[in-house]
């Protein structure tokens, strides 16, 4: 087995001492841009990963952070952890990803608890956590860092990174609206994701700027899961009442449940349904059609959020990455 190269090596390979190594490793101020180089090109020659527990034991850091989520949609939770998991490798890091129950009373409580178990550097929320008040006055209570990621209501108190999902949802209803179709079904997310509410009001947005009325028979909720879009497609395809032409759905995944209900009824998509959705993960192509969708950046999001919360003093406050229409076979203009 191979020797591990020590922290000496690299501060006599970089010409400073180990000191500066140790500041450039733990991403601390007060190093020139010139010195971090010399440094961060040691390592990598040596091929040099330093010790977890020698870098606790040194200072107050645990140098992990954690990621919070409760969202039915497997494929969002895998990109926004491999993103963030990405940026914490970069910063030698590691990531403690940790799914929680926002609804649970002892939410607070739980979340404590881990931080208390696992000291715990910061933590990363996602929607809907992000709206518990009462979590967010106990980590400013603790004085832990948090990022949220995606919209929230309490912005002002903390960091985030998201999208905007109004001008979002607005972009691809105006998408359908433009190829053609006029009866628009939606399936909303869940009433405790500040996303939810959003994509719903620019898919209203869009339909007062094409002078459509809103149909409040159109709209279904749903919970983001291929369970919930299921449901939600057969609410709106299985009645006797007058189809929707188009049915944008705010998730992928309930999108594809969608999709799941108009073959089962032999409704033709694109032909007879056009069915579009929000993410672009790796189910929106999978399916067939693939989906058109709204591309969010969700490993982006994760890098970010990581990047924010690790590298503060670098970035701004608040975060808005760029989305995109990505049309695929799913949509095209009604018959």
């Amino acid at each position: 087995m191979s020797r591990r190269p020590t922290i000496k090596e690299v501060s006599k390979l970089a010409g400073v001492s180990f000191k500066t190594v140790s500041r450039v490793l733990n991403n601390e101020k007060n190093v020139s841009d010139e010195t971090r180089r010399r440094v961060e090109q040691a390592v990598a020659d040596l091929n040099f990963r330093p010790s977890m527990a020698a870098r606790t034991l040194a200072g107050r850091k645990s140098f992990q952070i954690g990621l919070l989520y409760d969202n039915p949609d497997p494929y969002y939770v895998y990109h926004l952890q491999a993103g963030a998991q990405d940026r914490c490798t970069q910063l030698g890091y590691r990531l403690l990803s940790q799914p929680v129950d926002s609804a649970a009373p002892a939410l607070v409580a739980n979340v404590l608890a881990l931080i208390d178990e696992t000291h715990l550097d910061g933590l990363i929320l996602t929607p809907p956590i992000t709206q518990s008040a009462d979590l967010i006055d106990a980590l400013d209570g603790r004085s832990i860092e948090t990022v949220g990621i995606g919209p929230d209501l309490h912005a002002d108190r903390g960091r985030s990174v998201a999208i905007d999902d109004l001008r979002a949802a607005q972009d691809m209803t105006a998408h359908l609206i433009a190829l053609g179709h006029r009866r628009i079904g939606f399936v909303a997310g869940p009433p405790g994701h500040p996303s939810a509410t959003l994509r719903l009001n620019g898919y209203r947005a869009a339909l007062d700027a094409a002078r459509l009325a809103f149909d409040p028979a159109l709209v279904v909720a749903g919970d983001y899961s291929l369970q919930g879009g299921r449901a939600a497609g057969a609410a709106l395809l299985g009645g006797g009442g007058a189809r929707p032409d188009a049915i944008f759905a705010s998730s992928d995944a309930m999108a594809a449940g969608v999709l799941a209900v108009a073959h089962e009824l032999a409704i033709e998509v694109p032909g007879a349904l056009a069915i579009a959705g929000f993410n672009d993960s790796d189910l929106a192509s999978a399916v067939w059609p693939p989906l058109t969708t709204v591309r969010q950046p969700i490993r982006d999001l994760g890098h970010a959020a990581a990047d924010l919360l690790l590298t503060p003093d670098q970035r701004p406050d608040r975060l808005i990455l760029p989305h995109a229409i990505v049309t695929r076979a799913s949509t095209g203009e009604p018959r």
